[in-house]
């Protein structure tokens, strides 16, 4: 059961990972360090998200613990029996129902990463078809001022 949680965990962490060293990478100008600060954030809330299912899981495996404790302790009396069967059930149960918490805010997290990592690849798009029209704009009133000059000097013979 701990391989199905983290494979999914690491490779998404991995994604997030990549992505950000890409754009720190690339960060040139203001938009890109606004792109890179939004994918920032996104990663923080996924962070806190995990954060918030590895606690949730911790508590029920504490909760767990103690509930068990707690069924031991009592099993000292004699008028008490205990059924592994039921414990195991009910320790089964809870530690499914982590599992699936957890599972649900990894989900979360994910999301809230592909979203910020949608937005900051429109942004990016933008960026580079401002600075593509940019360039093409100079780059045709440059040629533009060499040919009146050439027009010039062919007036001035």
């Amino acid at each position: 059961m701990t391989l199905s949680i983290h494979s999914p965990l690491l490779r998404r962490v991995a994604v997030v990972a990549l992505v950000f060293g890409g754009l720190t990478a690339c960060q040139k100008n203001d938009a890109s360090a606004q792109v890179a600060g939004k994918l920032n954030d996104a990663a923080q809330a996924a962070g806190q998200k995990l954060d918030q299912a590895a606690s949730y899981v911790g508590q029920q495996v504490d909760a767990t613990k103690d509930t068990a404790q707690q069924n031991l302790e009592s099993a000292s009396a004699p008028s008490i029996t205990i059924d592994p069967a039921a414990l195991a059930s009910t320790a089964q149960a809870n530690l499914q129902g982590a599992a699936s918490a957890t599972n649900a805010q990894l989900g979360k997290a994910a999301a809230l990463t592909g979203q910020g990592l949608e937005t900051a690849g429109r942004k990016l798009q933008e960026w580079s078809a401002q600075s593509s029209a940019s360039s093409a704009s100079v780059s045709a009133s440059s040629s533009a001022s060499s040919d009146s000059s050439d027009a010039q000097k062919q007036m001035d013979k």
